[in-house]
């Protein structure tokens, strides 16, 4: 039999666990917190994820850019766009085309890239053998057309947001049609998923067709679950597959920042623009308080895990001390650290959850 455990003991196993359970930290992985384009700097950065490669991508949006950082030699490069403004280069490099406001960025299995081009109003993809640029999904003009034919005659209008589904197929946040369209990637058509075209209040338990969606803006799956925020509607919903219902997850619908510690349903969201889904968790880019908030997806519960609720820039390392301007994108990679684009600090910031 073992001694029974001295206080000591016990207080020294205590620091062991404390040290092992350091509490998280947060970095700067790129950004100075001056616009710029370089090794060190970028332009409000918008969307993030980690490529096929490990490396991660994200949309450079005041360069017109979508660049890569190697995150062992922290050197960058560009993947697609010119620098210059506008819309054109189909058919060739992606690297000559001119892009309008990146805002969002996925890979699919085969590790093409497709973009969201918000002021494009189109959907663009970099095939990843030959890097050539092709326009997906929109005809460059704001508009509402095209359900049930070639996404590539289809208008949408502000398109912000992307994701594919376990099938393959592209989902697309139509924000200035109040829908998410989707688009079969093995025949080029397009239909609307969700929304109406009505600006009206989202129903809990409604079925999916035929719900309004007010501002649906960003997308994130877990297995077959799609939750969806909706930036004018200032909420969160999940979208069950089984059922096609879609169900209030967080959100009072009011404009605030409050709730943390409580139900996600009760606490209020500012414009919420960005989401990841990792650890039996969701984030979100709380992009109007300056915030990266967590609902835990078992208890239902809200807490802020990086961000002061007041717009600034740093200071680092406490993630609770460290306040944010404007972030929107957010990914969590098989490790768990969360990276974050802070977009109006000019930095890409990552947090060892």
């Amino acid at each position: 039999m073992h001694p029974p455990m001295t206080r000591r003991d016990v207080l020294r196993a205590l620091s062991v666990l404390v040290v092992e359970r350091r509490a998280p930290t947060v970095s700067t992985l790129i950004g100075t917190g001056t616009a710029g384009y370089s090794d060190q700097q970028v332009n409000e950065p918008y969307g993030v994820v980690i490529g096929p490669d490990g490396a991660l991508y994200f949309c450079d949006l005041g360069n017109q850019r979508i660049r890569r950082l190697d995150l062992k030699t922290r050197r960058t490069s560009t993947i697609a766009g010119s620098g210059r403004k506008g819309y054109d280069g189909d058919q060739g490099r992606a690297l000559d085309a001119a892009l309008n406001m990146p805002h969002e960025i996925q890979f699919d299995r085969a590790g093409n890239l497709y973009l969201a081009e918000r002021d494009n109003h189109a959907i663009r993809r970099v095939d990843a053998r030959t890097g050539i640029i092709s326009t997906l999904a929109g005809t460059g003009t704001a508009g509402f057309s095209g359900d049930g034919g070639p996404a590539s005659q289809a208008e949408l209008r502000q398109p912000h947001a992307i994701a594919l589904d376990p099938e393959g197929r592209l989902l697309i946040c139509d924000v200035g049609n109040h829908r998410v369209r989707r688009v079969d990637l093995a025949n080029g058509r397009i239909e609307t998923y969700a929304g109406t075209g009505e600006r009206s209040p989202t129903a809990d338990g409604a079925p999916l067709k035929g719900t309004p969606l007010n501002g649906p803006r960003t997308m994130a799956f877990r297995g077959r679950e799609l939750y969806l925020a909706l930036r004018e509607g200032n909420a969160i919903y999940r979208i069950a597959p089984g059922t096609a219902t879609i169900h209030h997850l967080a959100g009072t619908g009011a404009q605030g920042y409050s709730g943390d510690g409580g139900p996600a349903r009760a606490a209020t969201f500012g414009g919420p623009k960005g989401l990841a889904c990792a650890g039996g968790g969701l984030y979100v880019a709380d992009t109007e308080n300056h915030a990266i908030r967590r609902i835990d997806l078992s208890s239902g519960r809200v807490t802020t895990v990086l961000g002061t609720g007041a717009r600034g820039d740093g200071p680092e390392p406490d993630p609770l001390r460290c306040a944010l301007s404007r972030p929107h994108g957010v990914f969590v990679d098989g490790a768990g650290r969360l990276y974050v684009g802070d977009s109006e600090a000019h930095r890409i910031r990552v947090v060892d959850l």
